[in-house]
Order: C-alpha cells, then sequence, then structure tokens
C-alpha cells in the first residue's frame, strides 16, 4: 500500500514540475534503478546493518543526488549521501517497524534536502524505488552495567550496588532479574534492582554468581525453570554481570560469655561457648587465650581444652577467648607472643571476655599511733585491733614498712607484731598494715616495696610508730 501511495506522489509531483520537456516525453531527471535486500532485523540492543546495496545508474541524471530513508509512512527518517552513509545506518536504534530506503536524483529548484515528508516534496527530483528494511520487535531484554564484583567469603555481608539497566530497546510484557550460578543454575528470582542488591552474596559461599535481567512473555517457564538450559518459550537475557566469591581463611564466629570469676582460689571455669563454622574455612585450627593486650596466654587445641582451664590461676585482669584458623606457615602462634604479630594466612573470630575480679579486703585496723624514745629500753605496741566483718582473702598476714613502703617483716600474727621491739630498728617512722590475699601474690618479702604487690591482695590501713 505504501509503495503505491509513493508511486501515486510522485506520478502527481511530476506533472506538477513538468517532469519532461515540452517536445518530447524524456524526463527532467531519473534515479535509475537500486538493489538489494528486502532486509529483516530484530530491535534486540545489537547493531543493524544494510549491505551489498546496488545502483544501477546507467540512465540515472540530475544535477544532484542523495539517499533517502523513509519510515513506512514517507517520513523522511535521514538523508545519507553516500551508499556508504547507507550501510552505516544502524537500523536498530529505529525500533520496530519498516524503513525504506531510495535513491534521489534532483534540481536545485528542489526542496528534498529540507522536507519532512515524501509529501512535501516540490520540484524537479526523482526517487528510485525503494528496498525495505523490517524491523521485528522481539523480546529484548536490554544491558546492563556494573561490576564485576569480588567479595570474602568471611562471614560478613557482602552487597552489589551501582547496578545499571539500559532499557532503550527492552522489550517484553514481564520482566524480572536472575541469579544463576557458573553452571547455569538459577539461585534467585529478585523482582527488582532494589532486590538484587539486598542479596547478601557471603551466604552463597565462595564461587561464581551471574546476575542477569530478563524480559518475557507468558509461555516462558521462566519463573519455574531450575536452571538457564531448561528456560522455554519467549524471553530473552541481557548481558550478565559476575559476582565472584573468594574463599579465604575464616575462623568463623563464637559466642558464649562474656564471663566474670571473683580471684579466690576457687577453680573458675568457662562452658557453653559454641562456635558456628558455617563459613569458616583454613586448613588448621585452634583456640587462643590472650590478655587484653594480646600477649598470648595459652593454645588450648580444642574447645574441650578450653572449658578446662582454670581462669582463677591467671590473677586478677582480663582475658580474651578467640578462635584461630590458619593455613601453614603461621608464625607467631606461641605463648609469649602477641597475637597482633602474627603473620601468614590465617583469622581471628571474635572473641570472649573473662574478667577476673580481685575480692579480697583486709578490713580495718585500730590502735595507736605510737611514739617511742630510741633508749635501748624494748618498746612493744599493744591495744591494736582487727576489725576483719567485711574482710576476705584466703591467705593473710601482717605487714610492717618504712615511711617508704620498704617491707622490714612479714609477722603472720597480731600476737607477732606485738612481740616487735620498736627500739631495735632505730630513729624513723614505721607503718603497721594487714594483708589479705590469694594465692599467686608476687613481692611480699622483706626487702621488697610493698608498693610493687601484684596479684590478687589488699592492705588495710596503717598505724603510725614514730621512733623518736
Amino acid at each position: 500500500m505504501f509503495k503505491k501511495l509513493i508511486v501515486g506522489i510522485l506520478a502527481i509531483g511530476c506533472i506538477a514540475v513538468s517532469c519532461s520537456d515540452d517536445d518530447d516525453n524524456t524526463p527532467a531527471v531519473n534515479a535509475g534503478t537500486i538493489a538489494g535486500g528486502p532486509f529483516e532485523f530484530n530491535v534486540d540492543g545489537e547493531p543493524d546493518f544494510v549491505s551489498g546495496i546496488t545502483l544501477d545508474g546507467t540512465n540515472a541524471f540530475g544535477t544532484n543526488r542523495t539517499w533517502v530513508i523513509t519510515d513506512d509512512a514517507g517520513n523522511i527518517l535521514g538523508r545519507p549521501g553516500t551508499l556508504e552513509m547507507v550501510e552505516g545506518v544502524n537500523f536498530d536504534d529505529a525500533g520496530a517497524g519498516s524503513c525504506f530506503i531510495w535513491y534521489a536524483r534532483y534540481e536545485d529548484d528542489s526542496n528534498i534536502t529540507t522536507a519532512t515528508t515524501v509529501d512535501e516534496i516540490i520540484g524537479t527530483f526523482d526517487l528510485s524505488n525503494s528496498i525495505e528494511v523490517v524491523r521485528n520487535q522481539v523480546t529484548n531484554a536490554g544491558k546492563i552495567s556494573g561490576g564485576p564484583f569480588s567479595f570474602d567469603v568471611d562471614g560478613e555481608p557482602d552487597f552489589v550496588s551501582g547496578i545499571m539497566l539500559d532499557a532503550t530497546n527492552a522489550f517484553g510484557a514481564n520482566s524480572t532479574w536472575v541469579i544463576t550460578d557458573d553452571a547455569g543454575n538459577i539461585l534467585g528470582r529478585p523482582g527488582t534492582v532494589e532486590m538484587v542488591e539486598g542479596v547478601n552474596f557471603d551466604d552463597a559461599g565462595a564461587g561464581s554468581c551471574f546476575i542477569w535481567y530478563a524480559r518475557y512473555e507468558d509461555d516462558s517457564n521462566i519463573t519455574t525453570a531450575t536452571t538457564v538450559d531448561e528456560v522455554t518459550g519467549t524471553f530473552d537475557l541481557s548481558n550478565s554481570i559476575e559476582v565472584v566469591r573468594n574463599q579465604v581463611v575464616n575462623a568463623g564466629k563464637i559466642s558464649g560469655g562474656p564471663f566474670s570469676f571473683p580471684v579466690d582460689g576457687t577453680a573458675d571455669f568457662v562452658t557453653d561457648i559454641t562456635l558456628d563454622d558455617t563459613n569458616a574455612f583454613g586448613t588448621n585450627s585452634t583456640w587462643v587465650i590472650t590478655d587484653e593486650a594480646l600477649n598470648i596466654l595459652g593454645l588450648p587445641p580444642t574447645l574441650a581444652n578450653v572449658e578446662g582451664v582454670d581462669f582463677n590461676d591467671a590473677g586478677p585482669g582480663t582475658c580474651l577467648i578467640w578462635y584461630l584458623r590458619y593455613e601453614d606457615g603461621l608464625q607467631g602462634a606461641e605463648m609469649g607472643m602477641n597475637a597482633a604479630n602474627l603473620q601468614g594466612d590465617f583469622d581471628l573470630s571474635n572473641s570472649i571476655e573473662v574478667v577476673r575480679t580481685c575480692e579480697a579486703n583486709a578490713g580495718t585496723i585500730a590502735g595507736g599511733p605510737f611514739n617511742f624514745t630510741v633508749d635501748m629500753i624494748q618498746d612493744f605496741v599493744s591495744g591494736i585491733t582487727l576489725d576483719s566483718a567485711d574482710a576476705s582473702g584466703a591467705n593473710s598476714t601482717w605487714v610492717i614498712t618504712d615511711a617508704d613502703g620498704n617491707i622490714l617483716g612479714l609477722p603472720s600474727t597480731l600476737t607477732d607484731v606485738e612481740g616487735v621491739d620498736f627500739d631495735d630498728a632505730g630513729v624513723g617512722v614505721c607503718l603497721i598494715w594487714y594483708l589479705r590475699y590469694e594465692d599467686g601474690l608476687q613481692g611480699a618479702e622483706m626487702g621488697m616495696n610493698a608498693n610493687d604487690l601484684k596479684g590478687c591482695f589488699d592492705l588495710s590501713n596503717s598505724i603510725t610508730v614514730n621512733r623518736n
């Protein structure tokens, strides 16, 4: 119908512009004949070019020439100046429908270079026969961009972002996103790009995933197929974006505690610690116990060994329990080393805190102060009392120091204290203290300084003895 319409238009045009001379029937211009095609392409986002078009210009004449491309309504879409330019036109960009390629010869009085439709062309011109270019609208998913993405499978959530869909030529009644593994197994069908970017790819474990966009018609089984190979019906998948999930050494996560024990000479054990090793990976493993500064205090190989550690023996302070996975060649995993200086391929889990509180309490002593004269006459303190109502600590002793805290004696009982001859000490000041402590106390020796005691202990208030 369109071709008949064009022929009719041209016939009318020739009469209007007197395409023939007065003396004979020789036309004023002749576009000749073109051959090639017809062409048929799918509008699918892939470039579509015509080729092999020829022009028989044996009888063609006319001062000017051009090629003309129209749609099926006669609207002029382009005027490529040469055949090479015609064959450089990407017909996929025109969308669905039909185009027609023409060759034209014309004189300067024609408006063919400015007219917007064939109906508007006036003056002296001639259009050749046309070659049809059919552009079929097929289901087309368009193109997606973003990534590629690479994550470590380490128990931490991994999300893609910045994925874009170019749906310029996308077509199809229905749409979805599809995620597959590298074997084409369909792992999920998130409905929107927001849902795609909400997928935690760490949960998928090691390997590669591919993200696709799909457009499809109702006859497709893409919403139920388990693999891409099984998809049938009318559908199209876009290009894919790869998501690589690297398997790295991962210690997983531990839970339990935190624990708090008093350092009181009674054995203290942790219990109910659990290990979630769902994503744990690494050839070798051990448990690690450190102090707060990450100094390694122990390397129990199993959880049972961890729960067999008596934390009361460690004295007051804080311990941290870790789980360690590692590959061969790890350096620094030794008692006395620091976990912050581990070197190699390894991963430490989160830690569980074990607080060891010191609850020793020496109570309060009363008496004195005492004033003696150094005169070769024995001087003994007396009337000292101990209020031990709230006192605690497995062990006890009395301590006598000078004014600087240097330990002069460690009488074990109050009777021993009251048996000390302070005249022997010479001129100066002595201080009497009561000490309660747990096993492991360090520094409670004559010649040491009470300010340097280490362990779980408590010194009472002091009583002054002045030796004048």
